[in-house]
């Protein structure tokens, strides 16, 4: 039976309190570079639209340039009133297939000498059993773990850029979690057998394993880069309508939408909190709608100690390591 504390953790996750940090609280970011993956819709839409005013150079990368402009007019429109406008930017990325990866990585520096926060927002969720990348990965570990940390690691330079001149715990890399972490995961976080061999069997579990993949990687890369100044963060938005969802039947996506799922705005708050809160620091793990938090999985909490974080870091570079160099 769930303890009192892991119900407590669920509740609030599910049902948070108001927003405390919003766009109201971000100041000014003239001058700084944003990279925000999936940006052409929701999650990394809103969280682009709250960081345009601020006078920042936002790179919004996804795959679609068309629906990216359709979104970089919409945000534009609806603040034609904005006296310290930031600029917005197409970069094109799929996160299913390495090389896609790696050319939105160099193009990136081509532009730029230095990246000051890296939102991997991009991802799937709940996509058919035997889904797979470009590369044969399992779809949702490939898409969700793989790609961003090949992603991170080549715009690395950058950061550390980046973090040679900025404020202490300003440069941050912002992985993407769930609550699904804390009430689908397999024992331990990940079944390291059944996605090395591809036969999983729940979709939903999928998912999960690839959201503690993130926790993991966030852990890791904590450790890593912080003799080079730079925060590694994850959060969990929320429970939020976006495309995320696409691939659940209709009728259970009203149910979830009438019942569990929040605007999308809520989820670009917690975003924002994890990326430019001075109260965030590094290796930390922050609940909607942007607080400090702690998953109430002791199993995985157990299982990072025992080196599973270190080992699917390892393993994700391992598929990753053709296109690193």
């Amino acid at each position: 039976m769930p303890s009192l504390d892991f119900v407590k953790a669920l509740w609030t996750q599910h049902f948070p309190p108001a927003p405390t940090f919003t766009e109201k609280n971000i100041p000014p970011q003239k001058l700084r570079v944003f990279l925000i993956t999936g940006a052409n819709q929701g999650l990394g839409y809103e969280l682009a639209k709250m960081l345009y005013p601020t006078g920042a150079k936002i790179y919004m990368a996804s795959r679609s340039e068309e629906r990216t402009l359709q979104a970089i007019h919409k945000i534009q429109e609806a603040h034609l009133d904005a006296t310290t406008p930031g600029t917005l930017i197409f970069l094109h990325v799929d996160m299913a297939d390495l090389p896609s990866v790696k050319q939105a990585a160099i193009k990136f520096a081509a532009q730029e000498e230095k990246l000051d926060v890296l939102w991997n927002n991009a991802g799937i969720g709940g996509a058919p059993l035997g889904t797979t990348t470009a590369q044969n990965i399992e779809g949702h570990i490939g898409t969700n773990c793989v790609a961003p940390l090949l992603f991170t690691q080549l715009l690395l330079p950058l950061l550390r850029k980046a973090a040679t001149s900025a404020p202490k715990g300003s440069v941050r890399v912002v992985w993407t979690g769930s609550l699904m972490v804390d009430t689908f995961s397999p024992p331990n976080g990940i079944d390291f057998k059944a996605i090395e061999a591809g036969k999983t069997t729940n979709s939903n579990i999928d998912y999960a394993a690839s959201k503690t993949g993130n926790w993991f990687l966030s852990h890791e890369a904590a450790k890593a880069w912080e003799p080079y100044g730079i925060s590694s963060v994850v959060q969990n938005p929320g429970n939020l309508n976006t495309e995320a969802y696409r691939y659940v039947p209709a009728v259970m996506r009203k149910i979830l939408q009438t019942l569990l799922l929040y605007e999308t705005k809520y989820g670009a708050y917690t975003m924002a909190y994890a990326g430019l809160s001075e109260e965030v620091v590094n290796g930390e793990y922050v609940w909607p709608w942007g607080r400090k938090g702690k998953s109430p999985r002791a199993d995985i909490h157990e299982a990072i100690e025992k080196g599973a974080a270190e080992k699917f870091w390892t393993w994700c570079e391992e598929k990753a390591k053709p296109y690193l160099n």
